[in-house]
């Protein structure tokens, strides 16, 4: 039999229970807790919603799961104890409203920010409230759904059988509805949005007149399909000029390749146009060669490229391709390996061509990447096949925690290290930095190969894990990052949703969260490459000259 439409109503209108409301309290009071970023009151409202929702959801899981046992239902029940739960709900509400201020406040401690005077509890409680009773809707059309698949399975099995038959049925239906339509549409309007972003050229912005660049003067590369960030990436940077006048010695022009996502239609076509524009531009005569990845949408950081080229004093060429135009947190979602055929591809035809050169006649190789671009960067490095000829180094900056190389060097480190800036092995190969440095607390000597890591201990992009979920993260036991709120603490389920919202807030505060610094690549940089004669001194001077000209 179906469900009756009178029935169906009564349903979806039906009182809340008080202690499925004491439940979504808690959670939402978890919610307002510190995490790893601050987050302005629509955020927080969000979170607290979403959170609240899986406090009912876990109430009513329970519930459900003691009538189908037997035990007699009683979520409906009225009197005294239904006003006590709910008042008890509302000061749990009230009072964590009340603490959140002093609880973002130790976030704005942490990160040198001014201190927060205010939470706007009545918008938090708003936006969260909404977002609850959305989620509550849904989940009652799903009960709704269960329960008419109930029904139709009790034709042909058992009671038992057929409320199992139903749930599953329930589930595949509410998923195919939510992924083949509200998250497609979603994924399909982010998508117009950034290809129509990448296409834009801004008025002010002409082809780069440097004859060292690609889409310079005689390049044959088209200047409109290089993408938003190409453009802006091989017009801009610091000049011969530039570099001389910061060293008071003659300097070089860096040389700069990209290459569009819609120059070619593959990764091995946009490979050989990079690398026939690196060699049109002699990009293997110069002292160093960088392969540098970009991010989901295909942005280089200026505070990354520009720091590389002062410290070589120019003698330094750089190339990249572009594999998306989606913001990296998006393009995790969509595919996270899209751009490993296309780091692959660079990767080879590159490194191939530097293997015939002599070993005294050739740039020394560099990887670089940040965020995304550094996770496809480590995916292209073949450990085993670089020890008959190893390049020089690399410097990968916010690894993303689905980046398994970086998870082995926290899982490896030594246990007198903490995670969020771990030391591994005898500091020959893979060292680590973050903004207080931390790569000098080794006594081996550096390998022939460099590989440098730079994150902050803030970064939830870098240190986000599905385990958070059950599992208290090394990251927030014993000796904790200082840019991290030492009140934060781990929740069962609630961290999880917290770092996952901090993920999308994490840009925004230089030198915090998922937003690196010049001034930090600088020491970053000068670790990976060794400069000849290079001194902290120098690195204060740099340090100082690019505050004003480089604010990433």
């Amino acid at each position: 039999m179906a469900i009756s439409p009178v029935l169906a109503k009564q349903r979806m209108i039906a009182p809340l229970s008080a202690f499925g409301l004491l439940a979504a309290a808690v959670f939402f009071a978890l919610s307002v807790t510190p995490s790893m970023v601050p987050r302005a009151p629509e955020f927080q409202g969000v979170l607290g919603g979403v959170v609240a929702g899986i406090g009912y959801l876990f109430w009513w899981g329970a519930t459900s799961a003691l009538v189908w046992l037997g035990v007699p239902d009683r979520r409906h029940r009225s009197g005294w104890r239904h006003r006590l739960l709910i008042g008890a709900a509302l000061g749990i509400i009230t009072l964590s409203l009340w603490k959140a201020a002093d609880w973002q406040g130790s976030i704005h401690h942490a990160w040198g920010l001014p201190p927060v005077e205010a939470s706007a509890p009545f918008q938090i409680a708003a936006i969260a409230a909404g977002v609850f009773l959305v989620l509550l809707s849904l989940g009652r059309i799903f009960a709704l759904l269960v329960s008419a698949a109930q029904a139709r399975s009790r034709r042909i099995l058992p009671p038992r059988l057929a409320q199992a038959a139903g749930l599953v049925a329930a589930i595949a239906i509410f998923t195919a509805l939510i992924d083949g339509i509200a998250l497609r549409a979603v994924l399909r309007a982010a998508d117009t949005g950034a290809k129509l972003a990448d296409a834009l050229i801004p008025p002010d912005l002409a082809p780069p007149a440097s004859p060292f660049v690609a889409g310079g003067p005689g390049s044959p590369l088209d200047w409109q399909d290089m993408g938003r960030w190409g453009r802006s990436f091989v017009s801009s940077g610091p000049t011969a000029q530039d570099i001389t006048a910061f060293w008071g010695a003659p300097a070089l022009a860096p040389i700069r390749v990209y290459i569009g996502l819609n120059a070619a239609d593959t990764a091995e076509d946009r490979a050989q146009l990079a690398f026939d524009e690196l060699i049109r531009l002699g990009g293997f005569d110069r002292q160093v060669l960088v392969i540098a990845m970009p991010t989901g949408s295909g942005w280089l950081d200026p505070g990354g490229m520009d720091t590389l080229d002062y410290i070589t004093r120019g003698d330094v060429a750089t190339v990249s391709v572009q594999y998306s135009y989606l913001p990296s947190p998006v393009s995790v979602v969509v595919d996270p390996t899209k751009g490993e055929a296309e780091a692959t591809a660079l990767f080879d035809i590159v490194y191939r061509h530097w293997v015939t050169l002599p070993a005294d006649n050739r740039p020394r190789l560099y990887l670089h990447g940040l965020s995304l671009g550094a996770f496809l960067s480590q995916e292209t490095v073949p450990l085993l096949d670089l020890y008959a000829d190893p390049l020089a180094g690399a410097l990968w900056t916010g690894s993303p925690y689905l980046s398994e190389f970086w998870q082995m060097v926290q899982a490896r480190r030594h246990t007198d290290s903490p995670a969020w800036r771990p030391r591994f092995g005898n500091g020959s190969l893979i060292r680590t930095l973050n903004q207080d440095g931390g790569a000098d607390r080794f006594d081996a000597d550096w390998g022939p190969m460099r590989f440098v890591f730079l994150q902050y201990g803030s970064d939830p992009i870098v240190f986000f894990d599905w385990s958070l979920a059950w599992h208290r993260p090394d990251w927030l036991s014993g000796n904790r990052a200082p840019d991290l709120s030492p009140q934060m603490r781990w929740i069962p389920v609630v961290t999880l949703f917290q770092v996952g919202l901090d993920m999308a807030l994490a840009v925004g505060t230089l030198g915090y969260g998922h937003d690196y610094a010049a001034r930090h690549y600088i020491p970053a940089w000068a670790e990976t490459l060794a400069p000849e004669g290079w001194t902290d001194a120098e690195s204060a001077r740099l340090i100082a000259h690019l505050a004003a000209l480089v604010p990433r």
